[in-house]
C-alpha cells in the first residue's frame, strides 16, 4: 500500500496570528502584538541615553549601536561594516550591481528602496522638505541642507590645492577640475571635451541647432542657444540695438 501524501500546511495554519487592520499575518503573538504598534503609534521602547523611543525591541537594539559604535554586520568583498544588516543588504548591491526597485513611470532602476520613494516624488511633484527661511520646498532633506547653507554662508568643502571652498560636494568636484584638467564630457559629434555636463550641453546645441532661449523684448528678433541669466538680454548685432543701448 503506497503512503498516503502528507497534508498541506496552508498560510492560516503557518501562521495564525492575524493583524485586523491589514491582514498581516505571522507565526507568534508578539510579533502580532509588535506590528499592531506600528498602526497605532505606541512606542514602548526607550533608550536609556537619549530618549528615544520605538515600537519594538529590535528596533531599539539596532538604535542603541549609534550610542556604542558597534558594527557587527561586515562585507565579505570589501570589509566594509555597519550596525544593521539591510544596510548591509543594500551596501552588497554596490559589488552586485544589483537593482531590484524599478519606477512604473519610467525606466528608473536603483538597489536601495528609500532612492526609490525619493524618485517617486519628482514624478508626483511632492516637495516635503521646505525651508524656514525663504519657503523654498525639495523632494529630498539632503537637497533642503544643501540650500539651507545658502543662507547660513557655510562652505564646508574645501579645496586640497587653492583656497577655493563652497556649501556642495558637486559643485567641488566641478572646481576640482580646473586643477586636475579632467574633461570627462565628450561629444558623440565631434572632439570637444569639457568639465562639466552643463556646458557639454550647451555645446551640443551647435550640432543640433537648437535655440531653446527667447528674448523677450519685442525690439530682439533673435535667440540664442545659450543659458538665459536674469537681469541679462540676448544681445544682437543689429543696429538697432546698438542704437537703444546708446541711449
Amino acid at each position: 500500500m503506497e503512503p498516503s501524501p502528507l497534508p498541506s500546511a496552508s498560510s492560516s495554519s503557518l501562521k495564525p496570528y492575524a493583524c485586523d487592520t491589514c491582514g498581516y499575518r505571522c507565526s507568534q503573538s508578539r510579533r502580532l502584538q509588535a506590528h499592531a504598534r506600528t498602526h497605532t503609534g505606541k512606542k514602548s521602547y526607550a533608550c536609556d541615553v537619549c530618549g528615544y523611543t520605538c515600537t519594538t525591541s529590535s528596533d531599539l537594539r539596532k538604535h542603541f549601536r549609534t550610542h556604542t559604535g558597534e558594527k557587527p554586520y561586515a562585507c565579505d568583498t570589501c570589509g566594509y561594516r555597519c550596525s544593521q544588516n539591510q544596510r548591509l543588504q543594500a551596501h552588497v548591491r554596490t559589488h552586485t550591481g544589483k537593482k531590484p526597485y524599478a519606477c512604473d513611470v519610467c525606466e528608473y532602476r536603483c538597489s536601495q528602496l528609500k532612492h526609490l520613494q525619493r524618485h517617486a516624488r519628482m514624478h508626483r511633484g511632492e516637495k516635503p522638505y521646505a525651508c524656514d527661511i525663504c519657503g523654498s520646498a525639495y523632494t529630498t532633506s539632503d537637497s533642503l541642507k544643501k540650500h539651507v547653507r545658502t543662507h547660513m554662508g557655510q562652505k564646508p568643502y574645501a579645496c586640497d590645492v587653492c583656497e577655493y571652498r563652497c556649501s556642495q560636494l558637486g559643485n567641488l568636484q566641478i572646481h576640482a577640475r580646473t586643477h586636475t584638467g579632467e574633461k570627462p564630457y565628450a561629444c558623440d559629434v565631434c572632439e570637444y571635451r569639457c568639465s562639466q555636463l552643463g556646458n557639454l550641453q550647451i555645446h551640443a546645441r551647435t550640432h543640433t541647432g537648437e535655440k531653446p532661449y527667447a528674448c523677450d523684448e519685442n525690439w530682439v528678433s533673435t535667440d540664442c542657444s545659450k543659458e538665459k541669466r536674469e537681469g541679462q538680454l540676448c544681445i544682437s548685432t543689429s543696429s538697432k540695438v546698438m542704437q537703444f543701448l546708446k541711449k
